[in-house]
Order: structure tokens, then C-alpha cells, then sequence
């Protein structure tokens, strides 16, 4: 994996958004752009922090498959509602503005729901339910991906990890903010475990002959991307230990992400045309607010929700276990030790930062290069 460095998070911002920027990006769309990117590192979720920053964002502007300026256009709305045509634009931007009218409408209504055809990846879906949250307002949010999940009992991947994501406003330092793949791992865990040189999990991807593939994580990840394995779903392989349910979530994931827009849908999502040739991943997303001020309030939906999980987290532990966790406290406990140093990097990230830096001659020197 080589040495980790530590790049304080003002040089990182600044460096991601002047990136951004060189791409082609507006300044405010970089700036959203770089807030969801590092929100990732913030809560230690390193498989789509800045390790995706160039693959993921920068590589495919370059390719031409995802356009630095947001065409954002609302196709239909109602007062409750909007369908939104992203036009292959940056999905956080897309995201983000999704989201924020979403919360619009149900400040307004009570409820508000978004949804979204042709964007592309939008990073980590908590960002988007942690917006609601902030507002006052219980948010969930979806998006379909690449086809690399199989359905249970099948080998071939026919939809994406697919996460279905919920927040819930608490009234303790941390909102509740279960944001999760229907999928046991994730296509940006696979890498991330490449990159850094850990192997595959047992019982997370399954081969064509329905064997489980292990060892080598970037093995794994050629026969994923060639057809000859596929991730599971929630459960595992088979029914014993109910794959089916995450099957049935991420099926629910993609019905949201694709009826109510008319968008594309499993293996259309693969980036690729007919041909072979490369083209936008044509993603769905879809937003969801729900107002407590509509109900009873927000005062007293905090309340009870820090209730229920302050309860979860005093009952009784299994012999070895030192706590008990509500989603979304691993994250803070993350960014309480992050939030005066950085971001780490490893080895491979570093050599890429460097050469956008280079690339777009930017005046930055980094940690690994002292």
C-alpha cells in the first residue's frame, strides 16, 4: 500500500475545487462538488472520497461520457413533486439540488419528493439524507448503478449496489444516517481494497459457475467488469441467509430510481453502447423529505428518536463487544479524530493528485513530496 499522508482539509478542499474548476467545472458547482467528495473522507468512508476523485470524475469529463456543466431541468413538477432530466451533469450538483428542493416542497407541504434520469455517479448518498436531517426533516434518497449485483440465485449482474439511504433528525451531536448498498460490498470497496492491497471478503461475489470468488481484490474486480462474477445482494449467496431481502431492496431502489422518470434501468447502465463504445451511465436518482414540523414537531421528533437510539446503544451487549452502535456515530466518532489534521491518502491517490496538479499547473505542494 506504500505510506499514508496527511493532507490538511483547507489544501484538499482548495486542490479539489481548483481541479474541478480546470475541468471545466463552474466555481459554485466545483464547490458543491468538493463538499460531497471530502464529506466522504470526513466519516472515513474512503472507497468514494478523493481515491475516486480522479477514476470516477475527472477521467470520464476528459472521456466526454459526463459534462462539467449541469444542464439541470425540471421536466414536470407539482407542488409535492419534481421529475429532473440531469443531462449527464455532475451528479453531485444534481444531487444537491434535488435534495434541496425536495426539502423545499415539504417545508412547504409537508413532503417532497424528487426524482432524477440521466446523471452520473452522485458520491455517497448520506450526504444528500444528512441535508434533510439538517433541515429538520427525515430524508431518504436512491440511485441505481452499473449492473454488477446479481439476483439471488443467479450469477450475472442485472442491477447496480443500488443504496437505499435514510437520515432522521436526533437530538444528540450526530443525526441517525443509515446509508448502506442493498449489495454486501460495493464496486468502490472493491477498489479501494485493490488499492491498498486486501483481498476479497468470502461470500461477497459470486462467479459465473456459482462458485464464491476470493483472494485477489483486483481480480475480482476484471471478472466483475467482464461478466464472469457479480456482487451479491444482502444475504449472500443463495437463500439460506436471505439473500432474497437484499434482492427485493435493491430491486425497490431501482423501480424508484427508474418508473417515475423514465429512465434507464440494469444493464443499460453499463456505459457502454452496442458497439462497445463508451457512453454516460445514464443514472437515476431519487429524493425524499418528509417535514417534522408537519407532525408534531421538530423539537419533539428529535427527542424521540435520540431516545430510541440512546436505548439501542445501553442494551444489553454480547460478551467481547465494547459498545453498541446507531448508524451514523462511527462517522462522527471519525470526524471528531479527522477534523483537526486531514485527509489520509495512500500511495496510488498520491501519485494521481500530483498529476492533475501538474496537468493543470496548480500551485499546490503536498505532504509526500517534502
Amino acid at each position: 500500500m506504500g505510506k499514508k499522508h496527511i493532507v490538511d482539509w483547507e489544501t484538499i478542499t482548495n486542490f479539489a475545487i481548483d481541479a474541478f474548476v480546470g475541468y471545466g467545472i463552474p466555481r459554485a458547482d466545483a464547490e458543491i462538488c468538493a463538499d460531497v467528495l471530502l464529506a466522504s473522507d470526513k466519516r472515513g468512508i474512503e472507497s468514494h472520497g478523493v481515491n475516486r476523485f480522479k477514476p470516477v470524475y475527472l477521467d470520464r469529463i476528459k472521456a466526454g461520457i459526463q459534462q462539467p456543466v449541469t444542464n439541470f431541468e425540471i421536466i414536470k413538477e407539482t407542488p409535492t413533486t419534481a421529475v429532473i432530466d440531469g443531462h449527464h451533469g455532475m451528479g453531485q450538483v444534481i444531487g444537491y439540488k434535488s435534495m434541496e428542493l425536495a426539502i423545499k416542497k415539504a417545508k412547504e407541504y409537508g413532503m417532497g419528493m424528487v426524482v432524477v434520469r440521466n446523471s452520473c455517479h452522485y458520491g455517497i448518498a448520506g450526504y444528500y439524507t444528512t441535508m434533510a436531517t439538517k433541515a429538520g426533516c427525515i430524508g431518504m434518497t436512491g440511485t441505481n448503478a452499473r449492473p454488477s449485483v446479481a439476483p439471488t440465485l443467479g450469477v450475472e449482474g442485472m442491477f447496480g449496489t443500488n443504496p437505499f439511504t435514510i437520515g432522521v433528525p436526533t437530538d444528540e451531536d450526530f443525526d441517525f444516517n443509515f446509508d448502506c448498498a442493498t449489495s454486501i460490498t460495493q464496486n468502490g470497496k472493491i477498489e479501494y481494497y485493490e488499492r491498498i492491497g486486501e483481498d476479497v471478503h468470502p461470500g461477497t461475489i459470486i462467479a459465473d459457475d456459482g462458485s464464491a470468488v476470493e483472494g485477489d481484490s483486483g481480480v475480482a474486480l476484471k471478472k466483475i467488469r467482464n461478466g464472469t462474477a457479480a456482487l451479491t445482494t444482502l444475504g449472500g449467496i443463495g437463500e439460506d441467509l436471505a439473500g432474497y431481502k437484499g434482492y427485493g431492496f435493491a430491486l425497490a431502489v431501482e423501480f424508484f430510481s427508474s418508473i417515475l422518470q423514465d429512465g434507464a434501468y440494469g444493464k443499460a447502465l453499463d456505459g457502454k453502447d452496442e458497439n462497445g463504445n463508451i457512453r454516460p451511465y445514464q443514472l437515476g436518482h431519487w429524493f425524499i423529505a418528509i417535514d417534522t414540523d408537519h407532525f408534531l414537531g421538530e423539537d419533539l421528533a428529535r427527542k424521540k428518536a435520540g431516545e430510541i437510539t440512546r436505548s439501542m446503544r445501553a442494551s444489553k451487549k454480547m460478551p467481547g463487544a465494547e459498545r453498541i452502535y446507531t448508524a451514523g456515530e462511527k462517522e462522527w466518532d471519525i470526524w471528531q479524530e479527522r477534523k483537526d489534521s486531514g485527509v489520509p491518502i495512500n500511495e496510488s491517490v498520491q501519485a494521481e493528485i500530483s498529476a492533475v496538479r501538474d496537468e493543470l499547473k496548480l500551485d499546490y505542494v503536498f505532504p509526500w513530496e517534502k
